[in-house]
């Protein structure tokens, strides 16, 4: 039944490592590519097993972030769940698709201690968008079929299914359509679907707009998990708005594209956070206001006029920053209905001016590093393969300092090119999430940009890539320690490295590659072999580790602050930077803007 449901919701792929409360549905996936191996049409569910339950979890997570499908992971009972506690937490915090299902001991059981029990519900009820326990094996089939239904709806997430040994191995008739009765739900995701865009809805937002002069869009992740980067493209083209995005929005406008001011917020681009600073009219779609772009909403766009906010979840308008405008629905939907509606009564509004000064904003104040240093910058690694890849590479990452670095200098035309891990900010995250997307997109080149801290933490998957022959590339920047984390110690614990120095490890990243069977497994200590060897690991016809020896000491800039408003940004030595205590005017012809 369990396999049967799977197969109908159209999954192709369950990454999983097995134990004893699981085993009858493992045995399952046996006997249905068993049963099926004649049928025509009917494919076998590839069934992936990774070195560490976190592994798999992770990997469904990269699956559905690269393909907008629902991941799914089975893992048995005990420590075998609780080892997904953190992809389930990382897909909630990011709002990622995924079902998870896992064993647990048999109903009769349960309370008792007995052996790999845990209280699964208890722990994961504040971590996943729902947790079902199936204590009725007459609901098995349902539940199963209502769990995907609940983890792609509306905002999607995690959901958790909680399946008693004894239940896996009941006996009962498949009847192929029933859900669970779950009517408030229901009823909440079919008003969001019908959620359109009212004429005075839209009015009041293009008397807003009207009124403007330095209207920016600001995008968060919501657009691309909602598949809405057309409408998102269509509706900046259309009035000619520029764009900003979030960490997780990359990729919702092509960063290439000349409305794209890249990436805001703590790390994010000079010239991006001073639109911020300049503009009049913060138009935010599918996006929330976190820490990391807004750590005080009153400093966020100080001279904005007004504030809009398009998202699905309603919880998120006014939450953090007070709005003048807003609308609970699908953001795909909503753009387009604006679109239309302004097309329709015939905006045309000249923001070219705006426009201008925020390609002056990028020419002025672009992204830069030490590039005479004779040590090799992790900036000029990540602009070759940029280079190299033209922008169309699936790229994911662990979390530090390579993490920011990939997002601030590489390129991605598409959305669900980009896999991080944005809100939980979980290393260890990059390398499953690569073999997860490698396999939702098996033709397609899928990089994991990971730091030497991060990969220590699913280091194990390596043998999974090559276990499954994956063409996955691991390109590794080793600066000898957990950089972020030394980069803060620097700037706000007078340079007290506590834990953070790891040049006393002593693994041989190579070595381990090599042992795990990578026929491409080098390092790179100096700048006059990096393109040759960049190239070379790229175009590689297979599973590749390059490591890449990076300055230790270089950081990651801009840097705005905790607390600090995009005033008093930090650009570091080689991008330029304006005089933080001269306000922006609001005349944007004004050279002192600039």
């Amino acid at each position: 039944m369990v396999l049967q449901v799977l197969a109908d919701e159209g999954v192709d792929t369950i990454f999983g490592y097995s134990g004893g409360a699981i085993l009858p549905t493992y045995d399952a996936i046996f006997r249905y590519n068993e049963d099926n191996r004649a049928s025509d049409g009917i494919d076998p569910i590839k069934l992936v097993v990774p070195a560490n339950e976190q592994g798999a979890g992770f990997m469904a997570a990269g699956y559905a972030r690269s393909s907008g499908d629902v991941g799914v992971f089975m893992v048995t009972s005990g420590p075998g769940a609780t080892n997904t506690v953190t992809p389930i937490r990382d897909s909630m915090a990011d709002s990622i698709p995924v079902v998870a299902i896992t064993g647990q001991v048999a109903r009769g059981a349960m309370g008792t201690d007995a052996f790999q029990e845990a209280p699964i519900v208890n722990i994961m009820g504040n971590c996943a968008k729902h947790v079902f326990l199936v204590t009725d094996p007459e609901k098995l089939e349902q539940t199963i079929r209502t769990a995907f239904e609940v983890a792609r709806s509306g905002r999607p997430g995690p959901v958790v299914v909680d399946l008693p040994k004894d239940v896996q191995t009941w006996v009962g008739e498949y009847k192929g359509h029933e859900l669970l009765g779950i009517r408030g739900y229901r009823q909440r995701m079919e008003s969001l679907r019908r959620s359109n865009l009212s004429d005075d809805e839209a009015r009041r937002f293009f008397e807003m707009l009207g009124n403007a002069n330095r209207p920016l869009l600001y995008v968060g992740g919501g657009v691309i998990n909602s598949g809405a980067a057309d409408e998102l493209r269509a509706f900046a083209r259309a009035f000619n708005i520029p764009v900003v995005s979030t960490v997780m929005g990359l990729g919702s406008m092509d960063t290439t594209d000349e409305l794209s001011l890249h990436m805001l917020g703590m790390h994010g681009t000079a010239y991006a956070n001073y639109a911020v600073e300049d503009c009049d009219f913060i138009i935010a779609v599918g996006s929330r206001f976190d820490d990391r772009v807004a750590a005080k909403a009153e400093l966020f766009a100080p001279q904005a006029e007004h504030v809009a906010h398009i998202d699905v979840d309603a919880a998120e308008i006014g939450k953090v920053k007070l709005v003048d405008w807003s609308h609970v629905g699908q953001a795909g939907t909503t753009l387009r209905e604006l679109t239309d509606y302004g097309r329709q009564t015939g905006f045309d509004k000249d923001f070219m001016p705006w426009v201008t000064h925020c390609s002056r904003l990028r020419e002025r104040h672009p992204m830069d590093y030490e590039r005479e240093s004779p040590l090799i910058q992790p900036q000029r690694v990540l602009e070759e393969v940029n280079r190299l890849t033209g922008g169309e590479a699936i790229v994911s990452t662990g979390v530090g300092q390579h993490q920011m670095w990939a997002a601030q200098f590489m390129d991605f035309r598409r959305p669900r090119q980009w896999l991080t891990s944005g809100s939980m900010g979980t290393m260890g995250f990059g390398l499953p999430a690569a073999i997860g997307a490698q396999f939702a997109n098996p033709d397609k080149l899928v990089i994991d940009v990971d730091g030497d801290g991060s990969i220590r933490m699913n280091l194990g998957e390596m043998e999974t890539v090559t276990t499954y022959d994956l063409p996955v590339k691991i390109l590794l920047l080793n600066n000898s320690g957990d950089g972020m984390v030394r980069q803060w110690q620097k700037l706000y614990f007078n340079d007290r490295f506590s834990g953070s120095d790891k040049s006393l490890h002593r693994k041989d990243f190579v070595k381990a590659a090599e042992a795990d069977g990578f026929g491409f497994a080098e390092r790179v200590n100096d700048n006059e072999s990096l393109s040759e060897t960049l190239a070379a690991f790229v175009n590689y016809d297979g599973p590749a580790f390059l490591e890449v020896m990076v300055d230790p000491d270089a950081g990651v800039y801009p840097m705005v602050g905790p607390g600090k408003g995009y005033k008093e940004m930090v650009t570091g030595d080689h991008i330029k930077g304006r005089d933080p205590d001269q306000a922006a005017s609001t005349d944007i012809d004004s050279s002192e803007m600039l």
